[in-house]
């Protein structure tokens, strides 16, 4: 049950949105257990984001979801290959996002919660 949220103030075109749902899919299983079939993303792209003050260089905002928890390490590694994902498709430096993790054993899908 993993969710990917992406807010960023660089223009995503479709073929980006795509080539994003592609690495994202292949990244999640960074994380043990986890895996594209389960993958949720919100992609939000051309939103009013300062940073520094600054709006006028790309900068981008992750936050990534789980069912559980995940080491340090996992996050880690998980936040290099999302650093890579987001440079290379949106031009992003890694200095200008954030990535914020968030574990919960409280997960609700299809009437229930696991």
């Amino acid at each position: 049950m993993p969710f990917i949220s992406t807010k960023t103030n660089v223009s995503v075109p479709k073929d980006k949105e795509k080539e994003l749902k592609e690495r994202l899919g292949e990244a999640i299983a960074i994380i043990p257990g986890k895996s594209e079939n389960w993958l949720m993303l919100a992609i939000e792209g051309d939103v009013p984001m300062y940073f520094q003050g600054d709006d006028s260089k790309p900068v981008a905002f992750i936050e990534v979801k789980i069912f559980g928890n995940a080491s340090s390490d996992v996050y880690k590694n998980m936040t290099k290959e999302l650093t890579n994902i987001y440079g290379d498709i949106l031009g992003v430096p890694a200095d200008r996002m954030y990535i914020r993790y968030f574990g919960s054993a409280d997960w609700g899908w299809n009437g229930n919660n696991f």
